[in-house]
């Protein structure tokens, strides 16, 4: 039960972190919080919100690819491929994460499937992802990106952390006989 709990409090976090800041982006501009419909009719133009500093803007875009602006150039069947392609990638990391994962496994992959839910919701609700974090250098912007996508990324980053150390346990105690 404490597993699980852990876990569904990674996931939810992840959501509500994520969910929260895309909604109070959509009422600064739009004066209210849609629940649904074609992004492009409910924010027409993607725009400079604010100059932070000299490495970084929030602004607000849409984003009908994956994370980080990839696979935009699908077309327009790419919400619906995306979207189908997401449900099973997150099913499967739901699966795994429940019934077979171990212990060092549980909080990378509940990121990764917290961030994933996240961004499915957007692409549920309006199509497309709402991107609105902005790091640059000069005239070179790295693609605008979201909570979700950092939840996702720290995710994969901690997962590979994680199973190089349990890796290298494994091989230290092989050679220490244990």
């Amino acid at each position: 039960m404490k597993k699980i709990s852990m876990i569904l409090s990674v996931i939810f976090g992840a959501i509500i972190l994520d969910q929260l800041s895309k909604g109070i982006l959509l009422y600064l501009i739009t004066g209210g919080v849609p629940l649904y419909g074609p992004a492009w009719e409910i924010v027409p133009v993607p725009y400079l919100m604010a100059h932070v500093c000299d490495i970084f803007n929030f602004v607000f875009t849409w984003n009908p690819g994956t994370s980080f602006s990839l696979f935009r150039t699908l077309g327009e069947s790419a919400p619906l491929v995306i979207v189908i392609l997401t449900g099973f990638v997150i099913g499967f990391i739901l699966h795994y994460l429940f019934y077979r994962s171990k212990s060092f496994e549980r909080v990378p992959l509940a990121l990764i499937a917290g961030g994933a839910i996240g961004n499915l919701i957007d692409r549920i609700r309006f199509g497309a992802v709402i991107d609105f974090l902005d790091f640059h250098i000069g005239g070179w912007h790295w693609p605008a990106f979201n909570i979700a996508d950092i939840c996702i990324v720290v995710g994969v980053g901690l997962y590979i952390l994680n199973m190089y150390l349990a890796r290298c346990r494994c091989i230290k105690q092989t050679k220490d006989g244990k």
